[in-house]
C-alpha cells in the first residue's frame, strides 16, 4: 500500500522535525504542536488542520473517525504497538477497537514499568516499522495477539 506508507513515513519525518502535541484538545493553543490523531487526518487527508482540532474535541474526533484513510493509519500504527486497542461496544452489541485512543494513549502515557511516555524516537520507530509492514502487504496489516503487558494494563478490556 504504497499510500499508506508514503504517509506513515511522512508522520515520522514531521514528529522528528515538530514533535507532538500530548495535552488538552488535538492541537496546542500556544505551541501549534499536533496530536499525533489529528497529525494522521492531516496527512491522510491531504488538508491544513480543521478549525475544530483546536477547541472541540468531540467535533475533531468525528472528523478523525469518518475518515477512513485516517482510520488505516491509526490501524497500522495499532498493530505495531505492544498493547491492544480498548474497545467500545455499540448500541447493538458489537465492539469497535477504538484506534483513536489507543494511538493517543501510546503517546502521552508511560509505559509499564517507565515513568515517562515514549520519546520521539521510539514513536518514529514504530510509524516506520508500520511502514515497512504496510510495504509489504496489500492491507492493513492484522493487530498483535495479546501481550502478557497489555492483559496486565487494561484486564477488562477485550482486544478486537
Amino acid at each position: 500500500m504504497p499510500t499508506l506508507t508514503a504517509d506513515l513515513t511522512a508522520m515520522a519525518t514531521y514528529i522528528t522535525a515538530h514533535g507532538l502535541h500530548t495535552g488538552e484538545q488535538l492541537i496546542g493553543h500556544d505551541t501549534g504542536d499536533i496530536d499525533i490523531a489529528a497529525l494522521a487526518y492531516i496527512t491522510a487527508e491531504r488538508c491544513t488542520p480543521p478549525r475544530a482540532f483546536f477547541d472541540d474535541e468531540a467535533a475533531s474526533l468525528r472528523l478523525i473517525e469518518n475518515s477512513a484513510p485516517t482510520m488505516q493509519l491509526l490501524h497500522a500504527i495499532s498493530a505495531v504497538l505492544d498493547t491492544e486497542p480498548c474497545t467500545t461496544l455499540t448500541d447493538d452489541g458489537v465492539e469497535i477497537p477504538d484506534y483513536i485512543e489507543h494511538i493517543s494513549n501510546w503517546t502521552a502515557t508511560p509505559p509499564i514499568g517507565r515513568k515517562t511516555p515514549p520519546t520521539r524516537d521510539e514513536i518514529t520507530d514504530r510509524l516506520r516499522t508500520a511502514a515497512a509492514n504496510t510495504a509489504r502487504t496489500t492491507g492493513v496489516p492484522t493487530q498483535r495477539t495479546t501481550s502478557p503487558t497489555a492483559v496486565s494494563r487494561f484486564p477488562r478490556q477485550r482486544a478486537a
